[in-house]
């Protein structure tokens, strides 16, 4: 694999290795709060939307734009399908049972999960929490965002941060022996994102191949709550870190 530089856009890293072939997505299924993809070989992936509107239609991504947000979330979805059941991940624990937070001085939180919130409050663990899309006295101003990660030693990062290209950027603004944890059904369990010295683990998901009531739960507007039950916890370790 070719050696690419740490700023590179993960999408267009992967893009560079894999292509995107659209004979090989079966269906489609779009949401309020999900996308979903389902491959040939039964392969499920899925990515948030964010409030972002996709097209269920595969001829809307014949070319993809990596500039364009929807053809960003197809796309995440595309490679959490193809690429999240490789050889490269294993059965995974929650990442409190996973990860002692408890070692770390200063934690930080990328895009609110409101089950780990709760962990570290109950834990007595410190933790700043930022989020684009919330607003209540438990965020950090996003002002603050640069300054606070260049301190961190530790950074739970939301996975959609790929999509929607904010994940450069965090990455430049934390120091070199900082552990990244990246978080969520939206990620992307790749042996390319080993690029990325500073991410630690990733904790992602797989589904059952075929297994049709992902996407109609993502069609009926549902989100990760409604198919937690579903999905197998994978966890992807960076073992060049």
């Amino acid at each position: 694999m070719t050696n690419y530089p740490e700023n590179i856009d993960p999408l267009e890293l992967l893009l560079s290795e894999h292509a995107f072939d659209l004979s090989h997505v079966t269906q489609i299924a779009t949401g309020q709060k999900y996308t979903g993809i389902m491959l040939a070989n039964g392969q499920i992936g899925v990515c948030a939307n964010l409030n972002n509107q996709v097209s269920s239609d595969k001829n809307s991504y014949q070319k993809i734009n990596l500039k364009n947000i929807s053809h960003r979330i197809i796309l995440t979805a595309y490679f959490n399908a193809l690429l999240n059941y490789s050889d490269n991940t294993n059965e995974g624990l929650d990442i409190t049972e996973d990860v002692n937070f408890k070692q770390y001085e200063n934690v930080v939180m990328i895009g609110y999960f409101k089950s780990l919130v709760n962990y570290f409050k109950n834990e007595e663990i410190p933790l700043t929490i930022f989020d684009m899309k919330r607003e209540d006295k438990t965020i950090t101003a996003m002002a603050e965002q640069k300054q606070v990660l260049s301190e961190a030693d530790a950074v739970i990062l939301t996975s959609t941060s790929i999509f929607n290209q904010t994940f450069t950027e965090i990455i430049q603004s934390i120091k070199a022996d900082c552990n990244i944890f990246l978080l969520g059904p939206s990620s992307i369990m790749a042996a390319e994102m080993r690029q990325y010295k500073k991410i630690k683990k990733i904790f992602g998901a797989t589904f059952s191949n075929s297994d049709h009531r992902i996407l109609e739960i993502i069609k009926k507007n549902g989100g990760t709550r409604d198919f937690l039950t579903y999905e197998n916890k994978r966890i992807f370790e960076n073992i060049t870190n």
